[in-house]
């Protein structure tokens, strides 16, 4: 498809629901795209940068070429730059932070040898820094580097991704069209896909998506798409074309660690648990991400194996700790989990912590339900309306305000909210789903 149907297709997309698209990307500093299958628990946040396909390898040999230059060419503070962005990758694809230390090291030199007008090495500092879940230092890099390089994709990207997650979504709406006019494509579509579904448009979403999967020529990009065409999928409650979707992705040979996650959900919502744990398994052990851990730690729960779930609770507090210690902040995971399977008084600090740095919808569902968790049900309330205020379709959002409803005494509402999960997803998590079954057949038999 060409950018100028693309950018029409897009156009017709946007028409039929009259408001704007937001189109999350993450475009080349130098040339070629790269489509982050992002295994972090918020929203999807880009990797901006050459990816190894576009930049004509892996990693390694991308990261082994650049510093080749560099020996050669040590004052090159473009390729300085560029050199940042494998590193950045590296970290979200082997779980170790140390990485980002690494891109910081190659993003300063970069300035040390370029001072002026670099706005390569500022987007890479806007990339490193949503990277690192530090969003107000994404958004400020990015406007810096759109003050000298206001036609450049990779900027708008940045700032896409910093504002969508800050929850300023007129901001981002403005630059992600930016974005999409100065380089519309795979990654444009895909990304633009998940704000479609963050405003309710499920339907639309998807066609983007197979849209995007009609673009992709390579396994990492068609795994992408597979993935989160199976996300839709599976948060719609359709488990068979989730599986499908997710497959699919396998059989093009993606790689990734997230089609396993979906292979493993998919057995979990089927009550097939051991082949879910042993999926688990296989995934905490290639990628001991805090989101994987802690989903692997539920679902050991929800299966008895108390002891087990215990031991991955306590590797979650160390990756925690590791990945603080390498700059990223993310209290997201720890108020989730300390809600569902561990303190809710600390559950409710780390909500407010994630709160305090950004507004975006899924920060706002874990304080509301850290809150519950800890009997602030009034307080919790206003946070679980500011969570559905974009449309979004979730089922987990819609059991945790009819759980805060009902502890309210609000019945009747409470048993809409209910009904409402269980209708998007009966299946949504092994955990909760029950407990959102068992509390609406309470509300039922008590009219």
């Amino acid at each position: 498809m060409s950018n100028r149907s693309r950018r029409q297709w897009a156009a017709s997309l946007l028409a039929a629901a009259g408001i704007p698209l937001v189109v999350v990307a993450a475009v080349s500093l130098i040339s070629g795209h790269s489509t982050d299958v992002s295994t972090d628990p918020a929203p999807r946040v880009a990797v901006i940068g050459n990816s190894p396909a576009a930049r004509g390898g892996t990693l390694s040999a991308v990261i082994a070429a650049d510093q080749k230059r560099l020996r050669e060419f040590p004052t090159d503070g473009v390729t300085w730059a560029a050199l940042s962005i494998p590193y950045i990758e590296q970290a979200r694809i082997t779980a170790d932070p140390s990485y980002y230390a690494k891109a910081q090291g190659a993003l300063e030199r970069s300035f040390q040898v370029k001072p002026a007008d670099n706005a390569e090495a500022m987007i890479g500092m806007g990339a490193l820094a949503n990277a690192r879940h530090d969003f107000t230092a994404g958004r400020d890099w990015g406007e810096k580097a759109r003050a000298i390089r206001p036609d450049t994709a990779a900027v708008y990207a940045v700032l896409t991704d910093s504002y969508t997650q800050l929850g300023q979504s007129r901001a981002a709406t403005d630059a992600a069209q930016h974005m999409l006019d100065l380089q519309p494509g795979v990654s444009s579509l895909t990304r633009g896909s998940y704000d479609l579904e963050l405003h309710g448009r499920v339907a639309d979403a998807r066609t983007a998506l197979l849209q995007a999967l009609d673009d992709a020529t390579t396994p990492s990009d068609v795994a992408y798409c597979r993935y989160y065409l199976g996300e839709l999928a599976f948060n719609s409650g359709q488990l068979d074309e989730a599986a499908r979707q997710y497959q699919a992705g396998v059989t093009a040979g993606g790689q990734s660690p997230t089609l396993e996650q979906g292979l493993a959900k998919v057995a979990a919502a089927r009550g097939n648990i051991d082949e879910a744990l042993a999926g688990y398994q296989r995934l905490t052990q290639q990628l001991p991400l805090p989101q994987y851990i802690a989903e692997y730690a539920e679902l050991l729960t929800v299966a008895g194996h108390a002891d087990q779930a215990k031991a991955q609770l306590a590797l979650l507090d160390a990756q925690q700790r590791l990945f603080a210690a390498n700059g990223v902040a993310d209290d997201l995971t720890a108020a989730t989990t300390q809600a569902d399977l561990g303190d809710p008084a600390q559950a409710v600090e780390h909500g407010r912590a994630e709160w305090n740095r950004r507004h975006m919808i899924l920060a706002a569902d874990a304080l509301a339900w850290a809150l519950h968790t800890d009997g602030h049900d009034a307080e919790a309330l206003g946070y679980a309306e500011q969570a559905g205020a974009t449309g979004y379709r979730n089922a987990l959002f819609a059991y945790h305000r009819g759980m805060i409803l009902k502890g309210l005494g609000r019945n009747a509402e409470a048993e809409q909210a209910l009904s409402t999960a269980l209708q998007i997803n009966p299946s949504f998590s092994p955990l909760q789903a029950p407990r959102a079954r068992a509390a609406l057949a309470q509300l039922q038999a008590a009219r």
